[in-house]
C-alpha cells in the first residue's frame, strides 16, 4: 500500500464508489479510490455486485479509522441504483460525491464479428449504469447543496487502435456523457468530470494473464516509462471530488504516464534551415 497521507479535505462529505471491491487480491481503481476518500474524511458507500468483494475494502478502511458501509447492487438495474442511493442517504443523511467506476471489457471483435446481444449488455454496464446512478444521486446532491460526480473512462476512449470495437466505443461515450451532464447540472452546483486511466496494473488486468514482459511493454509506451496503479487513479478522484477542484467541470483527465501526450524515445528531426 502507498504511504498514508491524511487530511480533512472531505470531512463531512458522503461518497458512493461503485465497483469498490475486487474479484481478486490487490488494489484496483475502485478499492483505491474508496480508501483514499475515506482516508481524507468522507463516509463511503462501497458498492459491488457481490458484497463479499467489497468486504476487504471495508476492512482496509476500518484499519485506518475510516467510515464505510457495503451495499450490494447491480448498477445496470434502475431499482438497484435507487436503492444504493437511498441506503446511503438513510445512513448518512446526505450525498456529495459519486464515483462511477464500474466497467467491463465486453465482447471482443470488430463490427462484423461482435455479438450484438453482448454489445447491448456491455453498453448498459459501461455507460447506462453511470446515467442510472446519476439519475438518483443528483436530486440528493442538490438537497445537500451540490456535489461532484466522477466517471471512469479509459485512454482507449480517446484514441483508436483497440482490437475490439465495444470497449473504446463505450469509453468514448463516457467522455461525451460527462460533458453533457456537466452542462445540464452545473447551475445546480454539481461538477461532473471524467478520469481516463492508462496502463494501470489492477487485479482485473492481472486476471487476464499479464506477463512481466507484457507489463514492461505497456510501461514503455508511456512518456514516464512506468506503470500506473489504482492509487494514481484514486488520488486523481480525490482532487476532483474536493473543493480544490471547485472551478473544474466537464473535463477528462488522462492519468496515463503521458501516453496520450506522445511516445517516448522518438528520434529528433533535423533542424529547419533558417529563413532568410
Amino acid at each position: 500500500m502507498t504511504a498514508v497521507r491524511r487530511d480533512d479535505r472531505l470531512k463531512g462529505k458522503v461518497a458512493i464508489v461503485t465497483g469498490a471491491g475486487s474479484r481478486a487480491e490487490g488494489i484496483g481503481n475502485g478499492r483505491a479510490t474508496a480508501i483514499i476518500l475515506a482516508r481524507h474524511g468522507a463516509r463511503v458507500t462501497l458498492v459491488d455486485s457481490v458484497a463479499e468483494w467489497a468486504d476487504e475494502t471495508r476492512r482496509l478502511i476500518d484499519a485506518e479509522g475510516g467510515v464505510s458501509q457495503v451495499v450490494e447492487g447491480d448498477v445496470s438495474v434502475p431499482s438497484s441504483c435507487q436503492a444504493i442511493v437511498a441506503r446511503t442517504v438513510e445512513a448518512c443523511a446526505r450525498l456529495d460525491i459519486l464515483v462511477n467506476n464500474v466497467g467491463i471489457t465486453g465482447p471482443r471483435g470488430n463490427a462484423v464479428e461482435v455479438d450484438v446481444e453482448a454489445w447491448d449488455s456491455a453498453m448498459r454496464v459501461n455507460v447506462a449504469s453511470m446515467m442510472l446512478m446519476a439519475k438518483y444521486a443528483i436530486p440528493e446532491m442538490i438537497r445537500s447543496g451540490g456535489g461532484s460526480i466522477i466517471n471512469l473512462s479509459s485512454v482507449a476512449g480517446l484514441s483508436g487502435g483497440h482490437p475490439s470495437l465495444l470497449y473504446p466505443t463505450s469509453k468514448g461515450a463516457i467522455v461525451s456523457l460527462t460533458r453533457a451532464m456537466a452542462a445540464h447540472h452545473g447551475r445546480d452546483g454539481i461538477r461532473v468530470n471524467c478520469i481516463a486511466p492508462g496502463t494501470v496494473y489492477t487485479p482485473m488486468v492481472a486476471s487476464r494473464g499479464m506477463t512481466a514482459e507484457m507489463r514492461k511493454a505497456r510501461s514503455e509506451g508511456t512518456l514516464l516509462g512506468t506503470e500506473g496503479t489504482g492509487w494514481d487513479i484514486g488520488y486523481g478522484a480525490l482532487f476532483l471530488a474536493s473543493d480544490e477542484a471547485r472551478w473544474i467541470t466537464g473535463i477528462t483527465l488522462p492519468i496515463d504516464g503521458g501516453a496520450t501526450a506522445g511516445r517516448r524515445g522518438l528520434p529528433v528531426p533535423p533542424s529547419e534551415p533558417a529563413s532568410s
